[in-house]
């Protein structure tokens, strides 16, 4: 996913003094949590994972869709346009939306790296 540049920036700081961290993916970049992901961008789009309750309320708000990049949307995913995370209090709403959602998922422990066996 390719990220707008400045919104990553401004992503970068609201998450900065959290317990989010960053990731580079397919170009893009995206905020995980506990192993988890939480929010990104793709292109200039803001996306969020904040569970389907949520995402059934903020779908009925200006400048929210639901996230759909291959086809089939997520459940429980959402992506805001530029003008619905505009502000740097529009933009924190979300990222704390978002952290809310998924610090409540179980936790996902890096993968190690398995040993072949050799025969």
């Amino acid at each position: 996913m390719h990220s707008d540049p400045k919104l990553t920036e401004r992503l970068r700081v609201s998450a900065k003094d959290g317990p989010l961290k960053e990731r580079v993916m397919f170009g893009g970049v995206a905020f995980f949590l506990n192993g988890n992901m939480c929010v990104g961008i793709y292109h200039q789009d803001l996306i969020l994972r904040i569970g389907e309750d949520q995402a059934e309320l903020a779908l009925k708000k200006p400048h929210i869709n639901p996230m759909d990049i291959t086809g089939r949307p997520m459940r429980g995913w959402v992506m805001v346009a530029p003008p619905g995370c505009k502000t740097k209090r529009q933009l924190d709403g979300w990222v704390a939306t978002a952290q809310h959602f998924v610090s409540t998922l179980p936790i996902i422990k890096k993968p190690t790296a398995r040993l072949k066996k050799k025969k």
